[in-house]
């Protein structure tokens, strides 16, 4: 399918930096650069009403609902997570669906997708924050909560605010060829394509949903975590068998020993590479992997990217001196 009909879906409240970049990617003439032109339209429920924004400016789109049925692709911006969509929309997307459209939304936009119909069993994102809500509202859905965003056809969603534009440019790449999709992302001077996934943004706080008798041994293991551990040493200190150590410590945080001090040295490593200019080396002996090896694969398996590749896109500009600034 060659896309050339695009046509955005918006409403009351819609976020302006998400409906943006569906502007970008598919609403600017850019046939002196050799990218063909989409007719791009706005649609809604009332064509000429002006609708309120996220930043309370007034947006007055042209065209109906009747203009999503029949477009190659029906573009959905943030609108909120709902749940009261007007029932005409809802109905026009499913319409578009069903006649052979392409559906791509854009952040909370997943949420109209999902009130439609149109993630039941299928796999689907959104922005982190409100990945969970996504998961409750629509039980069939697949949410994945790393990705930027999920392919599965007919269907893309993506994650949140920037991940719209990964996921434009790959459909842009998967319809009419990486050269368009590279032409596009040099004027909108974004790389093509991004490596990792959302991971790599999610704050990954502590748990403190452990009791007041539990919580000392998560305390003594954080501030030690550069010693070497097992279930068994960790036991012993705590004055259980093994067995129930790693029972209760599965009941107070949903992970087994190890999987928490793993996870717990990923996030202290990815403090000193935003924080620090310790050596991956230093950093891997700090965090208790012992080797830049060891690190590496553990950080690349939570995170999503290399500790080199998280380090140039996070590490702040005044960062505490220590051993070398390699990575």
């Amino acid at each position: 399918m060659t896309i050339r009909t695009v046509s955005a879906l918006v409403l009351d409240g819609l976020s302006m930096f998400e409906f943006g970049v569906l502007c970008e990617v598919f609403g600017i003439d850019r046939s002196a650069d050799g990218v063909p032109k989409f007719d791009f339209k706005v649609c809604a429920p009332e064509p000429g009403r002006p609708l309120r924004t996220s930043v309370g400016a007034l947006l007055t789109p042209h065209h109906s609902l009747d203009d999503l049925v029949g477009a190659d692709l029906v573009a959905i911006p943030a609108l909120g997570n709902g749940p009261d969509f007007p029932q005409d929309a809802l109905r026009a997307v499913r319409r578009a669906a069903d006649n052979g459209s392409i559906i791509l939304t854009v952040c909370s936009g997943a949420f109209l997708a999902g009130a439609a119909g149109l993630l039941d069993g299928r796999p689907c994102t959104t922005h982190w924050v409100h990945a969970d809500e996504l998961a409750r509202r629509f039980p069939t859905a697949r949410v994945d909560r790393n990705v930027l965003y999920v392919d599965d056809g007919n269907l893309i969603t993506s994650a949140g605010t920037a991940a719209g534009i990964d996921a434009c440019l790959h459909l842009v790449r998967r319809e009419l060829g990486s050269e368009i999709a590279n032409r596009i992302a040099r004027r909108m001077v974004v790389p093509p394509h991004r490596d990792g996934g959302q991971r790599q943004y999610i704050d990954q706080p502590v748990p403190v949903r452990c009791s007041d008798r539990f919580a000392p041994h998560l305390d003594w293991i954080l501030a030690n975590l550069d010693k070497p551990h097992t279930v068994a040493s960790l036991a012993a200190r705590a004055h259980m068998s093994a067995r129930t150590f790693a029972r209760r410590f599965v009941e107070e945080t949903g992970r087994t020993p190890m999987q928490w001090v793993t996870d717990q040295r990923v996030l202290y490593a990815r403090t000193l590479l935003e924080e620090t200019d310790l050596d991956i080396d230093r950093i891997a002996e700090r965090c208790g992997f012992g080797t830049a090896t060891l690190l590496r694969h553990h950080f690349r398996r939570i995170i999503g990217v290399t500790p080199s590749d998280y380090r140039r896109r996070f590490a702040g500009g005044h960062r505490r001196s220590g051993d070398a600034a390699s990575a």
